[in-house]
């Protein structure tokens, strides 16, 4: 009797993105595309009723940073298997996306050659990473400081989000639009920023976060 078919759900909001991952896994005969989103809203709004074993996700939603669906995903049913693919940097992304509820982590440069083996390890529930993540993660466990700031690595997804639109040139008004969240949760997260990263004020905050956004462009 023939195995089970795995399937794949896909959250990008690129078009050419879900085509080509589409035509990728028909390839297969022991995979199949049960559905697809190109939001988190719409992703969350069928994820259920799809059913799928491996949910594909991009970190750069139009809607929602992909960390934050991860782990509204993984809140929601423990048992899914999520596999990030993403044009975002493994180094800075990489062990976030883990420690936000993810089970494998494929960047798009190399997907071409590596997405099929990446959906059936992580369907199997294996890890998938490149070789230069896994070095990375065990460098990190190894030399993880025990005290001191806890960096930008130690931020929560929503902090990590205001961080970033800071750095992007957004004022405190634009980042609570944006995210829908009011004035004073915005600055409330600004204050978490300062005392997680150590600085002084609002002027420190800008310059670090300006300069982090530069350094992983």
């Amino acid at each position: 009797m023939a195995s089970r078919r795995i399937r794949v759900f896909i959250v990008d909001d690129h078009p050419l993105v879900r085509e080509g991952l589409r035509a990728r896994i028909a390839q297969e005969a022991g995979m199949e595309v049960c559905g697809e989103a190109d939001s988190a809203a719409a992703a969350t709004a069928s994820l259920r009723r799809a059913k799928p074993d491996v949910v594909i996700v991009d970190l750069g939603l139009s809607d929602m940073h992909g960390l934050r669906l991860i782990e509204t995903i993984r809140s929601s049913d423990p048992d899914i298997k999520i596999l990030v693919l993403s044009a975002y940097s493994e180094t800075l992304y990489g062990e976030r996306a883990l420690r936000s509820g993810a089970d494998s982590y494929v960047n798009k440069q190399q997907a071409a050659g590596s997405i099929v083996g990446a959906i059936r390890a992580t369907a199997a529930g294996k890890r998938y990473l490149s070789k230069e993540l896994a070095d990375r993660l065990l460098e990190l466990v190894l030399h993880r400081r025990s005290s001191g700031a806890a960096g930008v690595r130690e931020l929560s997804p929503r902090e990590l989000e205001v961080f970033e639109l800071i750095g992007n040139g957004k004022s405190t008004r634009d980042i609570a639009q944006q995210l829908g969240l009011s004035v004073h949760t915005i600055e409330t997260h600004r204050e978490k920023l300062r005392a997680k990263l150590l600085l002084r004020n609002g002027r420190e905050l800008t310059q670090a976060a300006v300069r982090w956004v530069l350094e992983n462009r």
